[in-house]
Protein backbone atom coordinates (compact mmCIF):
# COMPACT_ATOMS: atom_id res chain seq x y z
CA UNK A 1 0.00 0.00 0.00
CA UNK A 2 1.29 3.46 -0.94
CA UNK A 3 2.08 5.78 1.93
CA UNK A 4 1.74 8.74 -0.40
CA UNK A 5 -1.20 10.22 -2.28
CA UNK A 6 -0.71 12.16 -5.53
CA UNK A 7 -3.56 13.59 -7.59
CA UNK A 8 -3.46 15.81 -10.67
CA UNK A 9 -6.16 18.39 -11.33
CA UNK A 10 -6.73 19.94 -14.76
CA UNK A 11 -9.62 21.85 -16.25
CA UNK A 12 -12.06 19.85 -18.36
CA UNK A 13 -10.46 21.57 -21.37
CA UNK A 14 -7.33 23.62 -22.00
CA UNK A 15 -7.15 26.99 -23.75
CA UNK A 16 -5.00 27.10 -26.89
CA UNK A 17 -2.15 29.61 -26.89
CA UNK A 18 -2.62 30.49 -23.21
CA UNK A 19 -0.97 29.56 -19.92
CA UNK A 20 -3.16 26.87 -18.33
CA UNK A 21 -2.69 26.07 -14.65
CA UNK A 22 -2.09 22.42 -13.72
CA UNK A 23 -2.02 21.34 -10.07
CA UNK A 24 -0.78 18.20 -8.30
CA UNK A 25 -1.87 17.54 -4.71
CA UNK A 26 0.60 15.42 -2.71
CA UNK A 27 -0.04 14.01 0.78
CA UNK A 28 2.48 12.22 3.02
CA UNK A 29 0.91 9.38 5.03
CA UNK A 30 4.26 8.09 6.30
CA UNK A 31 4.79 8.48 10.08
CA UNK A 32 7.98 10.42 9.30
CA UNK A 33 9.05 13.23 6.95
CA UNK A 34 10.13 12.29 3.41
CA UNK A 35 12.00 13.93 0.56
CA UNK A 36 10.07 13.62 -2.72
CA UNK A 37 10.89 13.89 -6.40
CA UNK A 38 7.71 14.05 -8.46
CA UNK A 39 7.73 13.51 -12.23
CA UNK A 40 4.55 14.21 -14.18
CA UNK A 41 4.08 12.49 -17.56
CA UNK A 42 2.93 15.26 -19.90
CA UNK A 43 1.21 14.87 -23.29
CA UNK A 44 3.68 14.24 -26.12
CA UNK A 45 2.67 17.49 -27.86
CA UNK A 46 4.66 19.50 -25.32
CA UNK A 47 7.89 17.60 -26.06
CA UNK A 48 8.94 17.93 -22.40
CA UNK A 49 10.65 15.09 -20.58
CA UNK A 50 11.89 16.72 -17.38
CA UNK A 51 8.82 18.01 -15.58
CA UNK A 52 10.00 17.17 -12.08
CA UNK A 53 9.54 18.80 -8.70
CA UNK A 54 11.43 18.27 -5.45
CA UNK A 55 10.02 18.93 -1.98
CA UNK A 56 10.09 17.72 1.61
CA UNK A 57 6.86 16.82 3.39
CA UNK A 58 6.32 16.31 7.08
CA UNK A 59 4.22 13.36 8.25
CA UNK A 60 0.53 13.98 7.52
CA UNK A 61 1.30 17.13 5.52
CA UNK A 62 -0.16 18.11 2.14
CA UNK A 63 1.40 20.21 -0.61
CA UNK A 64 -0.09 21.70 -3.76
CA UNK A 65 2.26 21.88 -6.75
CA UNK A 66 1.26 24.30 -9.50
CA UNK A 67 2.80 24.69 -12.95
CA UNK A 68 1.70 26.23 -16.29
CA UNK A 69 1.23 24.56 -19.66
CA UNK A 70 0.84 26.46 -22.94
CA UNK A 71 -0.54 24.29 -25.75
CA UNK A 72 -0.04 25.58 -29.29
CA UNK A 73 -2.35 23.25 -31.22
CA UNK A 74 -5.97 22.26 -30.85
CA UNK A 75 -6.89 18.61 -30.32
CA UNK A 76 -6.83 15.93 -27.66
CA UNK A 77 -3.94 15.79 -25.18
CA UNK A 78 -3.25 12.72 -23.03
CA UNK A 79 -1.62 12.95 -19.61
CA UNK A 80 0.16 9.90 -18.22
CA UNK A 81 0.97 8.75 -14.70
CA UNK A 82 2.46 10.68 -11.79
CA UNK A 83 5.74 9.12 -10.62
CA UNK A 84 6.88 9.75 -7.05
CA UNK A 85 10.32 8.87 -5.66
CA UNK A 86 10.31 9.00 -1.85
CA UNK A 87 13.43 8.87 0.29
CA UNK A 88 14.25 9.47 3.94
CA UNK A 89 16.36 12.39 5.13
CA UNK A 90 19.48 10.23 4.98
CA UNK A 91 18.70 9.31 1.37
CA UNK A 92 20.15 5.79 1.49
CA UNK A 93 17.07 4.20 -0.04
CA UNK A 94 14.39 5.47 -2.41
CA UNK A 95 10.98 4.03 -3.16
CA UNK A 96 9.14 4.58 -6.43
CA UNK A 97 5.37 4.92 -6.41
CA UNK A 98 3.30 5.42 -9.56
CA UNK A 99 -0.16 6.92 -9.53
CA UNK A 100 -2.40 6.22 -12.50
CA UNK A 101 -3.62 9.71 -13.28
CA UNK A 102 -4.16 9.10 -17.01
CA UNK A 103 -6.48 11.69 -18.49
CA UNK A 104 -7.47 12.92 -21.95
CA UNK A 105 -8.06 16.66 -22.09
CA UNK A 106 -9.17 18.53 -25.24
CA UNK A 107 -7.46 21.79 -26.18
CA UNK A 108 -10.06 24.29 -27.42
CA UNK A 109 -9.72 27.71 -29.04
CA UNK A 110 -8.71 30.35 -26.52
CA UNK A 111 -11.65 30.61 -24.13
CA UNK A 112 -9.36 32.38 -21.64
CA UNK A 113 -8.95 35.31 -24.05
CA UNK A 114 -12.67 35.11 -24.80
CA UNK A 115 -13.54 35.68 -21.12
CA UNK A 116 -10.86 38.37 -20.76
CA UNK A 117 -12.22 40.46 -23.64
CA UNK A 118 -15.80 39.85 -22.50
CA UNK A 119 -14.88 41.49 -19.20
CA UNK A 120 -13.29 44.42 -21.05
CA UNK A 121 -16.37 44.77 -23.27
CA UNK A 122 -18.73 45.13 -20.33
CA UNK A 123 -16.42 47.44 -18.42
CA UNK A 124 -16.12 49.68 -21.52
CA UNK A 125 -12.36 49.14 -21.75
CA UNK A 126 -12.18 47.56 -25.22
CA UNK A 127 -10.60 50.68 -26.71
CA UNK A 128 -7.63 50.22 -24.38
CA UNK A 129 -7.18 46.72 -25.83
CA UNK A 130 -7.16 48.06 -29.40
CA UNK A 131 -10.77 47.21 -30.33
CA UNK A 132 -12.91 49.99 -31.77
CA UNK A 133 -16.68 50.16 -32.04
CA UNK A 134 -18.09 49.23 -35.44
CA UNK A 135 -21.08 51.16 -36.67
CA UNK A 136 -24.34 49.45 -37.56
CA UNK A 137 -24.33 48.47 -41.20
CA UNK A 138 -27.67 49.96 -42.12
CA UNK A 139 -31.31 49.55 -41.23
CA UNK A 140 -32.81 46.15 -41.85
CA UNK A 141 -36.42 45.22 -41.39
CA UNK A 142 -38.18 41.94 -40.79
CA UNK A 143 -41.81 40.98 -41.47
CA UNK A 144 -44.15 41.30 -38.46
CA UNK A 145 -47.80 40.98 -39.64
CA UNK A 146 -50.41 41.98 -42.27
CA UNK A 147 -52.66 44.95 -41.47
CA UNK A 148 -55.42 46.85 -43.22
CA UNK A 149 -54.18 49.83 -45.20
CA UNK A 150 -54.48 53.24 -43.54
CA UNK A 151 -53.64 56.64 -44.96
CA UNK A 152 -49.91 57.25 -44.93
CA UNK A 153 -48.82 53.63 -45.39
CA UNK A 154 -46.14 53.03 -48.01
CA UNK A 155 -47.68 51.74 -51.25
CA UNK A 156 -44.62 49.52 -51.69
CA UNK A 157 -45.77 47.44 -48.72
CA UNK A 158 -49.17 46.52 -50.22
CA UNK A 159 -49.75 42.76 -50.10
CA UNK A 160 -51.69 42.10 -53.30
CA UNK A 161 -52.54 38.47 -52.49
CA UNK A 162 -54.02 39.43 -49.12
CA UNK A 163 -55.79 42.38 -50.78
CA UNK A 164 -57.46 40.00 -53.27
CA UNK A 165 -58.59 37.65 -50.50
CA UNK A 166 -59.98 40.40 -48.23
CA UNK A 167 -61.32 42.57 -51.07
CA UNK A 168 -59.69 45.60 -49.44
CA UNK A 169 -56.19 47.03 -49.35
CA UNK A 170 -53.86 45.11 -47.04
CA UNK A 171 -50.23 45.96 -46.29
CA UNK A 172 -47.27 44.13 -44.84
CA UNK A 173 -46.11 45.61 -41.57
CA UNK A 174 -42.41 45.48 -40.78
CA UNK A 175 -40.39 46.22 -37.70
CA UNK A 176 -36.81 47.37 -37.61
CA UNK A 177 -34.48 44.53 -36.83
CA UNK A 178 -32.56 45.33 -33.67
CA UNK A 179 -29.55 43.12 -34.35
CA UNK A 180 -27.11 42.81 -37.23
CA UNK A 181 -25.44 39.73 -38.63
CA UNK A 182 -21.68 39.47 -38.17
CA UNK A 183 -19.84 36.56 -39.80
CA UNK A 184 -16.29 35.51 -39.05
CA UNK A 185 -14.85 34.02 -42.25
CA UNK A 186 -11.64 32.06 -41.76
CA UNK A 187 -9.29 31.15 -44.61
CA UNK A 188 -7.86 27.70 -43.87
CA UNK A 189 -5.65 27.37 -46.93
CA UNK A 190 -1.90 26.85 -47.02
CA UNK A 191 -1.13 30.56 -46.54
CA UNK A 192 -2.58 30.28 -43.02
CA UNK A 193 -0.21 27.48 -41.97
CA UNK A 194 2.59 29.96 -41.32
CA UNK A 195 3.76 29.65 -37.68
CA UNK A 196 4.22 32.64 -35.45
CA UNK A 197 5.21 32.41 -31.75
CA UNK A 198 4.17 28.78 -31.62
CA UNK A 199 0.72 29.16 -33.20
CA UNK A 200 -0.27 29.09 -36.86
CA UNK A 201 -1.95 32.13 -38.40
CA UNK A 202 -5.12 30.03 -38.59
CA UNK A 203 -5.10 29.47 -34.83
CA UNK A 204 -4.66 33.19 -34.23
CA UNK A 205 -7.66 33.76 -36.53
CA UNK A 206 -9.68 31.10 -34.69
CA UNK A 207 -8.90 32.64 -31.29
CA UNK A 208 -9.74 36.14 -32.53
CA UNK A 209 -13.02 35.06 -34.14
CA UNK A 210 -14.10 33.29 -30.93
CA UNK A 211 -13.40 36.44 -28.89
CA UNK A 212 -15.30 38.68 -31.31
CA UNK A 213 -18.22 36.24 -31.75
CA UNK A 214 -18.70 36.08 -27.99
CA UNK A 215 -18.79 39.88 -27.66
CA UNK A 216 -21.20 40.12 -30.61
CA UNK A 217 -23.65 37.71 -28.97
CA UNK A 218 -23.31 39.38 -25.55
CA UNK A 219 -24.14 42.70 -27.24
CA UNK A 220 -27.32 41.12 -28.73
CA UNK A 221 -26.12 40.97 -32.32
CA UNK A 222 -25.97 37.74 -34.32
CA UNK A 223 -22.68 35.88 -34.81
CA UNK A 224 -22.04 33.37 -37.59
CA UNK A 225 -19.08 31.46 -38.97
CA UNK A 226 -17.77 30.42 -42.40
CA UNK A 227 -14.58 28.40 -42.98
CA UNK A 228 -13.01 27.52 -46.33
CA UNK A 229 -9.83 26.43 -48.08
CA UNK A 230 -9.81 25.00 -51.61
CA UNK A 231 -13.49 24.23 -50.98
CA UNK A 232 -16.15 25.38 -48.56
CA UNK A 233 -15.75 23.65 -45.19
CA UNK A 234 -18.55 24.95 -42.98
CA UNK A 235 -21.29 27.55 -42.71
CA UNK A 236 -22.88 28.28 -39.33
CA UNK A 237 -25.87 30.60 -39.57
CA UNK A 238 -25.70 33.78 -37.51
CA UNK A 239 -27.69 33.65 -34.26
CA UNK A 240 -27.77 35.58 -31.01
CA UNK A 241 -28.70 32.80 -28.56
CA UNK A 242 -26.27 32.48 -25.66
CA UNK A 243 -25.89 28.76 -26.44
CA UNK A 244 -24.67 29.62 -29.95
CA UNK A 245 -21.15 30.45 -28.74
CA UNK A 246 -20.67 26.79 -27.74
CA UNK A 247 -21.62 25.73 -31.29
CA UNK A 248 -19.02 28.15 -32.65
CA UNK A 249 -16.38 26.87 -30.23
CA UNK A 250 -17.10 23.21 -31.08
CA UNK A 251 -16.91 23.94 -34.81
CA UNK A 252 -13.63 25.85 -34.47
CA UNK A 253 -12.13 23.05 -32.34
CA UNK A 254 -12.16 20.60 -35.26
CA UNK A 255 -10.89 22.89 -38.04
CA UNK A 256 -7.62 22.10 -39.86
CA UNK A 257 -5.58 23.89 -42.50
CA UNK A 258 -5.06 22.40 -45.94
CA UNK A 259 -2.16 22.45 -48.37
CA UNK A 260 -4.11 23.72 -51.39
CA UNK A 261 -4.64 27.35 -52.40
CA UNK A 262 -7.83 28.86 -51.03
CA UNK A 263 -10.81 29.07 -53.38
CA UNK A 264 -12.18 32.61 -53.09
CA UNK A 265 -14.51 32.05 -56.03
CA UNK A 266 -16.42 29.39 -54.09
CA UNK A 267 -16.47 31.67 -51.05
CA UNK A 268 -17.98 34.45 -53.17
CA UNK A 269 -20.64 32.08 -54.57
CA UNK A 270 -21.54 30.79 -51.10
CA UNK A 271 -21.95 34.28 -49.68
CA UNK A 272 -23.99 35.41 -52.69
CA UNK A 273 -26.56 32.63 -52.40
CA UNK A 274 -26.57 31.86 -48.67
CA UNK A 275 -26.32 35.28 -47.03
CA UNK A 276 -29.46 37.08 -48.15
CA UNK A 277 -29.26 39.88 -45.59
CA UNK A 278 -26.58 42.55 -45.66
CA UNK A 279 -24.00 41.53 -43.07
CA UNK A 280 -20.70 42.55 -41.58
CA UNK A 281 -18.08 40.05 -42.80
CA UNK A 282 -14.75 39.71 -40.98
CA UNK A 283 -12.43 37.84 -43.35
CA UNK A 284 -9.28 36.39 -41.76
CA UNK A 285 -6.77 35.61 -44.48
CA UNK A 286 -3.13 36.04 -45.47
CA UNK A 287 -1.62 37.53 -48.63
CA UNK A 288 2.16 37.32 -48.81
CA UNK A 289 2.52 38.86 -52.29
CA UNK A 290 0.66 41.48 -54.28
CA UNK A 291 0.11 38.87 -57.02
CA UNK A 292 -1.76 36.59 -54.62
CA UNK A 293 -4.03 39.51 -53.70
CA UNK A 294 -4.65 40.52 -57.32
CA UNK A 295 -5.84 36.99 -58.16
CA UNK A 296 -8.60 37.26 -55.55
CA UNK A 297 -9.45 40.96 -55.80
CA UNK A 298 -12.44 40.53 -58.14
CA UNK A 299 -14.08 38.14 -55.66
CA UNK A 300 -13.43 40.49 -52.74
CA UNK A 301 -15.00 43.35 -54.72
CA UNK A 302 -17.98 41.13 -55.52
CA UNK A 303 -18.51 40.30 -51.86
CA UNK A 304 -18.17 43.96 -50.83
CA UNK A 305 -20.98 45.02 -53.21
CA UNK A 306 -23.66 43.48 -50.99
CA UNK A 307 -21.95 43.31 -47.60
CA UNK A 308 -19.63 45.31 -45.39
CA UNK A 309 -16.35 43.42 -45.83
CA UNK A 310 -13.42 43.82 -43.44
CA UNK A 311 -10.25 41.99 -44.51
CA UNK A 312 -8.06 41.04 -41.55
CA UNK A 313 -4.53 39.86 -42.21
CA UNK A 314 -1.59 39.55 -39.91
CA UNK A 315 1.58 41.56 -39.49
CA UNK A 316 4.66 39.39 -39.17
CA UNK A 317 6.33 41.20 -36.26
CA UNK A 318 9.34 38.88 -36.39
CA UNK A 319 9.88 39.96 -40.01
CA UNK A 320 9.53 43.62 -38.99
CA UNK A 321 12.10 43.15 -36.22
CA UNK A 322 14.51 41.50 -38.66
CA UNK A 323 14.04 44.31 -41.18
CA UNK A 324 14.81 47.04 -38.63
CA UNK A 325 17.67 45.50 -36.63
CA UNK A 326 21.29 46.47 -37.35
CA UNK A 327 23.03 44.04 -39.71
CA UNK A 328 26.72 43.33 -39.03
CA UNK A 329 27.59 40.49 -41.41
CA UNK A 330 27.02 39.82 -45.11
CA UNK A 331 24.56 37.06 -44.23
CA UNK A 332 22.60 39.37 -41.91
CA UNK A 333 22.47 42.05 -44.63
CA UNK A 334 21.13 39.45 -47.08
CA UNK A 335 18.35 38.31 -44.72
CA UNK A 336 17.54 41.89 -43.80
CA UNK A 337 17.12 42.84 -47.46
CA UNK A 338 14.68 39.97 -47.98
CA UNK A 339 12.77 40.93 -44.83
CA UNK A 340 12.51 44.55 -46.00
CA UNK A 341 11.15 43.37 -49.36
CA UNK A 342 8.39 41.31 -47.72
CA UNK A 343 7.56 44.09 -45.24
CA UNK A 344 7.27 46.60 -48.09
CA UNK A 345 5.04 44.25 -50.07
CA UNK A 346 2.72 43.92 -47.05
CA UNK A 347 2.36 47.72 -47.04
CA UNK A 348 1.48 47.66 -50.75
CA UNK A 349 -1.13 44.95 -50.09
CA UNK A 350 -2.67 47.04 -47.30
CA UNK A 351 -2.76 50.12 -49.54
CA UNK A 352 -4.39 48.13 -52.35
CA UNK A 353 -7.12 46.88 -50.02
CA UNK A 354 -7.75 50.38 -48.67
CA UNK A 355 -8.01 51.78 -52.20
CA UNK A 356 -10.69 49.20 -52.99
CA UNK A 357 -12.70 50.07 -49.93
Amino acid sequence: KNALVAQRNTMDKLSNGDENEITILVENIYPFPVHLEIIDELPYQFQVRNTSFELTLKSGAKKMITYPLRPTARGEYEFGAINCFASSKIGLISRKMQFSEHAKVPVYPSFIQMRHFELLAFSNRLTQAGIKKIRKIGRNTEFEKINEYVAGDDFKTINWKATARKDKLMVNQYQEEKSQNVYSIIDMGRAMKMPFKGLTLMDYAINASLVISNIIIKKYDKAGLITFNNKLKSVLKAEHKSSHIQKIMDLLYSQKTGYAESNFEELYTTIKYKLNQRSLLLLYTNFETIDSLQRQMKYLRGIAKNHLLVVIFFENTELTTLATKIANTTEEIYFQTIAEKFAYEKKIILKQLQNNG
